[in-house]
């Protein structure tokens, strides 16, 4: 016989990252009770199981969810549950508030995640030590990338590759001086090769986490431009991956609106313009498209009527 009374804030393990939190609560036979925070304005996806027997049970303990279903926005409140089986399709969800709920899954989860959570929350620390900016940057563009990829309908393992390498695309800065990287005035050409060396230095590190080589991969190319004039390898048209050329989108808007050691920031509609002028020779157009999109939904960037 086996009787446990848990205590608040108490669990078998417990991960906590910034944006969210996993606390394995119960586990018995395969299944495991998992509860877990998600901060405001922060987004995860219901991905469609590898075992289509697997059967997931969220219910809301506090806080708001909008869940977009078939074109359908839906507000989810305290006492709501949804259950997932068999999905064809990722169901995003953005918190609207803090939200905790539970999380009943019928099979073995909270390890793969906690651990994966764990090496990317340490990496991750290291270049919010080394370059404050550079963090928060990589969160903004974590989160346009992840909703270009859902305009794009990306499967499950891409989204999955994208937001880690999106948190960690600029990791390789680590090893560029704080006096280059906030730099008010022009680079020298020096300078700029330094700079340049991130993308590939950020891709070894990631190497190193023992992260599947596609995260790398993505993390060097993403400077990489259309028509080869990016860096480090020169790489053209499809020989950069999709999800290269959607951080690369979201890496330069955001560059663009916020403020510099050189620069103000320029605003939403002067750096899409930018993004326009330069597709499709350094940019893919459908990113460009879907940032717009996503923009003009949020309500930073005004919705035009073709002239008539």
């Amino acid at each position: 016989m086996a009787f446990k009374i848990g205590r608040k804030g108490t669990g078998i393990e417990q991960v906590q990252f910034d944006n969210f939190g996993l606390n394995l609560l119960a586990r018995g036979d395969g299944t495991e009770v998992i509860l877990q925070t998600i901060t405001k304005k922060n987004f995860f996806y219901v991905y469609p199981a590898e075992n289509p027997n697997v059967m997931e049970f969220f219910y809301i303990l506090s806080g708001e969810l909008k869940c977009e279903l078939n074109g359908e926005k839906i507000n989810i409140g305290p006492q709501d549950y949804f259950t997932a089986s068999d999905l064809e399709d990722p169901v995003h969800f953005t918190a609207l508030t803090d939200v905790s709920y539970l999380w009943v899954i019928t099979e073995p989860t909270f390890y793969q995640l906690s651990e994966g959570v764990r090496e990317l929350k340490e990496v991750v620390e290291k270049v919010e030590i080394r370059d404050s900016y550079t963090f928060k940057h990589s969160e903004r563009v974590t989160q346009y990338s992840i909703k270009i990829a859902k305009k794009l309908a990306l499967p499950k393992v891409n989204l999955e590759n994208l937001f880690l390498a999106a948190i960690l695309h600029d990791i390789g800065k680590i090893n560029i001086p704080s006096e280059i990287l906030n730099k008010p005035s022009k680079l020298t050409k020096e300078e700029f090769e330094l700079i340049k060396k991130h993308p590939g230095d950020g891709a070894i590190m990631v190497k190193e986490l023992y992260y599947d080589d596609t995260i790398a991969t993505i993390i060097e190319q993403h400077h990489e431009r259309l028509n080869g004039v990016g860096y480090p390898k020169g790489l053209v048209g499809d020989e950069i991956l999709l999800e290269a050329r959607i951080i690369a989108v979201s890496d330069t808007f955001d560059a663009m609106t916020e403020d510099r050691a050189y620069r103000n920031a320029f605003t939403p509609e002067y750096a899409v313009e930018e993004l326009q002028r330069l597709s499709p020779s350094q940019y893919d157009p459908e990113v460009v498209n879907a940032l717009i999109e996503v923009l003009q939904e949020e309500g930073k960037l005004k919705v035009t009527s073709p002239e008539a």
